[in-house]
């Protein structure tokens, strides 16, 4: 986490959580949900335009990257400064580029070591890593492909809808429902 977010927790330690402004692909894109696109529904949804506007300024992209993190309970959000940011979750809170030797890293960047493989039953190819769940990107299958065929990978069969639970993120943030 950059140190002007540590101080500016410091300094503003109440600032309300933001829920439904942001979004990561399954190709590791950020997108930014105005209220417009809020409307037209989920983040994963099919609806056109309910993704919103892809972010494309690369000093953003980094900032965001270097404060991305989960919560206590699995949701993954970006420190923007005293305000966390909630992040809606296409497939999973990583997307894993990986290079022709097996090298894995991040969306963000980070570079990370593989624990186990998992294919779902339409395909998709997850790896499990020190720093959590992460889908292939659709780009990578080709690299993925070849460690499979070469025996360094062997995914073990797993139904897409278990992975939040069994992993431990959630895929579509909302605030905890208060007591009263």
């Amino acid at each position: 986490m950059d140190d002007i977010v540590r101080q500016a927790i410091a300094k503003w330690p109440n600032v309300p959580h933001c829920y439904g402004w942001l979004g990561l692909d399954a190709r590791g894109n950020w997108w930014l949900r105005d209220a417009a696109a809020q409307a037209l529904g989920a983040f994963a949804s099919e609806v056109p335009g309910a993704r919103g506007a892809r972010l494309e300024h690369q000093g953003l992209k980094a900032f965001i990257a270097r404060n991305y993190q989960a919560d206590e309970r699995g949701r993954w959000h970006f420190q923007n400064g005293p305000q966390r940011v909630y992040v809606e979750l296409q497939a999973t809170p990583w997307v894993w580029r990986v290079a022709a030797d097996g090298v894995l890293a991040s969306h963000t960047g980070v570079a990370t070591q593989r624990r186990r493989v998992l294919l779902d039953e339409n395909g998709r190819l997850y790896v499990d890593t020190p720093l959590g769940l992460g889908l292939v990107h659709t780009l990578d299958m080709e690299a993925a492909a070849l460690q499979v065929e070469h025996g360094h990978w062997q995914p073990e069969p797993v139904r897409a809808g278990d992975l939040p639970a069994r992993f431990g993120y959630v895929p579509n943030p909302r605030p905890a429902a208060s007591v009263g």
